[in-house]
């Protein structure tokens, strides 16, 4: 396959990082500096305007996929136009425009074929979804859903004292059509069996069905109907979005925003949220709105390192939950390790959708999970699907992946050895990635 990506900052070399070793990457950057890091690659590099007609025309003949990424929406979705207008054969190139202005998108992912883009998919607004669904589950360090809410995937961290904390894997007694998928341990990835044991301070990996997954939440303590206090630490694209998606009927809100004329936009919008101006870091002030008192505290300013020091002061100052946003990919780990309980980047949402685009027919959603150590992929089986029609134990799978669900005609399971995946069906897999190629053929 032959991908033009425009823009190569954080968000565009990591999509040629994942493309560049099973495809023709073009990357197609103005910045100097930018063009000399993803040289790195194995890349074609074109130091220019991505939007420029002349430098599009000479690369575009032959492109299955343009991704533009750049900082800027408007050369973004220029690019994604020119590219249709030129190829003419608007059935074949596919386009994916990141977009951050409020004012061209209102939701996480949209499509605007009319115009040229096949996908138009908003970082911001998608990261504040994913930390919504983080915030809804207290004891959840991530969140996400596949096959229309059937499914469910929760990442959690086991403490000390913890239900799971421990115990082997086949002394849970956990409920029917639930399933622990990865034990993460350090830098390692563990696809449990039933002699592996669970230790503190592990993060694992439940997928079942949203009922079995309430029980789990029980087995830890949740206290349903308990209104949250959240504090959020600027007021930006993620910051009000958060704020608007949570909402007053759900939780205690305060935000932190820098800007006086932001506070003023946000409190006229969101009436019912406390808006302070001032500064994230200014202890004093966190001390006087009782940053002790928080259930979470998230920081999602424009400033990674920003964002570090105002979740270290809450962490200091007694909050037993912080979510940090970080743009920067190397500093989530860094993140993670100094204590920040869950570091979340709009970066990741882009790559996901640039992944389902060129992973082939068939996958219905993809999340990398722990820093791209992992994923998890939903499949729609096909009657040419290699895994169709035979009992899951005659089936090579390979050693880095597990088929954690199946949803068949709306009903959810676990599968065992004797099942067998039938046209259709909805197959949520988690995998490693030494394993996507070989479970990505058995679908094809």
């Amino acid at each position: 396959m032959k991908a033009i990506i425009i823009g190569a900052g954080e968000v565009g070399y990591h999509i040629a990082k994942s493309l560049y070793a099973t495809n023709d990457v073009i990357v197609i950057e103005r910045d100097e500096e930018a063009c000399k890091r993803v040289d790195e690659l194995d890349v074609q590099v074109i130091q220019g305007n991505g939007a420029n007609v002349s430098i599009l025309s000479k690369f575009i003949k032959g492109t299955d996929i343009l991704i533009a990424v750049t900082g800027s929406d408007e050369v973004n979705i220029v690019a994604c136009m020119a590219s249709k207008l030129l190829v003419g054969d608007k059935n074949k190139l596919k386009t994916l425009a990141r977009v951050s202005n409020p004012d061209y998108i209102d939701k996480p992912i949209a499509k605007r074929v009319s115009i040229g883009i096949d996908v138009m998919i908003c970082p911001e607004l998608t990261m504040a979804s994913e930390v919504a669904r983080i915030l809804a589950i207290p004891f959840a360090v991530d969140v996400e859903s596949f096959a229309e809410g059937k499914v469910e995937m929760m990442e959690l961290v086991v403490s000390k004292g913890n239900y799971f904390a421990n115990k082997m894997i086949k002394d849970l007694h956990l409920t029917e059509c639930c399933i622990i998928s990865a034990i993460f341990r350090k830098d390692d990835v563990i696809i449990p069996h039933g002699e592996d044991s669970i230790q503190e301070n592990d993060h694992i990996v439940v997928i079942g069905q949203p009922s079995a997954m309430k029980d789990i939440r029980d087995l830890l303590g949740e206290v349903v109907g308990r209104r949250s206090k959240v504090m959020i630490i600027g007021g930006g694209i993620v910051g009000f979005y958060l704020a608007k998606l949570i909402g007053k009927s759900e939780a205690d809100i305060k935000i932190i925003e820098s800007r006086k004329t932001r506070c003023e936009e946000i409190a006229d919008e969101l009436s019912g949220i406390l808006v302070l101006n001032g500064d994230g870091t200014d202890i004093n002030l966190l001390k006087d709105e009782g940053i002790n008192e928080m259930d979470v505290v998230v920081s999602v300013t424009d400033s990674d390192e920003k964002n570090l020091l105002c979740s270290l002061i809450a962490k200091k100052l007694g909050v037993k939950k912080v979510i940090a946003r970080s743009d920067r990919s190397d500093y989530i780990s860094l993140f993670e390790m100094v204590g920040v309980d869950s570091a979340v980047s709009p970066r990741e949402a882009t790559v996901n959708e640039v992944l389902k685009l060129t992973m082939g027919k068939g996958i219905e959603s993809i999340t990398t999970i722990e820093g791209q150590k992992a994923e998890i992929i939903e499949y729609t089986a096909s009657n040419k699907s290699k895994i169709v029609g035979r009992p899951l134990r005659d089936v090579k799978f390979p050693a880095g992946a597990i088929v954690s669900m199946i949803v068949h005609n709306g009903r959810t399971t676990v599968p065992r050895g004797s099942q067998m995946i039938l046209e259709n069906d909805r197959v949520v897999v988690f995998a490693l990635p030494s394993a996507l190629e070989e479970v990505e053929r058995l679908f094809k």
